[in-house]
């Protein structure tokens, strides 16, 4: 089954990875970032091998965002994200796993969820 893992950061820290990028981060010696960004690099480079990843990619701040809405035929665009919020979507991960525990197992990996939030949510079929 297809999972996304949207990787939830704080915009006003924004960068990639973005757990390197929080004040808790930044406040871990350096011995503990590396560790981090290599567990990110190792959980990718895992998932890869075993054929789980689909796709892994960092997304630019939001304040790059543009919202597009169609009214009575009318478009109309703005800029920034749809929703304020203190945490903005930073990236995602496309799996294909065989259960939701190892979706969640996988979520838990990556770095940002001891920081800030990685949400797991299903990918619907269409038949």
């Amino acid at each position: 089954m297809k999972y996304l893992l949207l990787i939830h950061s704080n915009p006003i820290t924004w960068g990639h990875p973005s757990f390197l990028h929080t004040e808790e981060g930044r406040a871990l010696p350096k011995k503990a970032r590396n560790a981090l960004a290599a567990q990110l690099d190792t959980l990718l480079n895992e998932l890869e091998a075993n054929g789980e990843l689909i796709n892994a990619v960092p997304l630019d701040p939001p304040s790059k965002t543009r919202v597009v809405r169609v009214r009575e035929g009318i478009r109309a665009t703005t800029d920034g994200p749809y929703s304020e919020a203190k945490e903005q979507l930073a990236g995602v991960f496309l799996i294909d796993v065989a259960t939701p525990e190892r979706a969640e197992e996988v979520a838990a990996t990556i770095p940002e969820a001891e920081f800030h939030a990685v949400e797991v949510r299903p990918v619907s079929v269409f038949d």
